[in-house]
């Protein structure tokens, strides 16, 4: 074999090793467990959300009803037996099942 063959080789077995180190980073990437909502995140407070719906101040925010909860909210994002779950007004991080916000909007149906 000649010389001019080996960096070219060496190359591709480079860029192979590089593409499965990029795919299984990715893989493992999804496999980590979702940021929850922190109640002291500025949106959070803006909103009023609490983890535990019973917790919100319904002197500052009049529109909760009592019952009301992020799993009967049409913004929650999880099945019915999640405890965690996404929603449309955090983006990215999870809220609580029994949590509430001010955004709370029932869920048709």
């Amino acid at each position: 074999m000649s010389p001019s063959h080996h960096p070219r080789r060496v190359f591709l077995l480079r860029a192979a090793s590089g593409c499965a180190g990029v795919a299984l980073a990715a893989a493992s990437g999804g496999a980590r467990a979702a940021t929850h909502v922190d109640e002291s995140d500025e949106l959070a407070q803006q909103l009023g959300y609490r983890h535990d719906a019973k917790q919100v101040d319904a002197k500052k925010f009049p529109k909760y009803q009592a019952g009301e909860r992020c799993a009967d909210c049409s913004f929650f994002q999880g099945a019915p037996a999640d405890e965690w779950a996404g929603c449309a007004m955090f983006g990215r991080k999870q809220i609580h099942a029994n949590g509430w916000c001010n955004a709370w909007a029932k869920k048709p149906g």
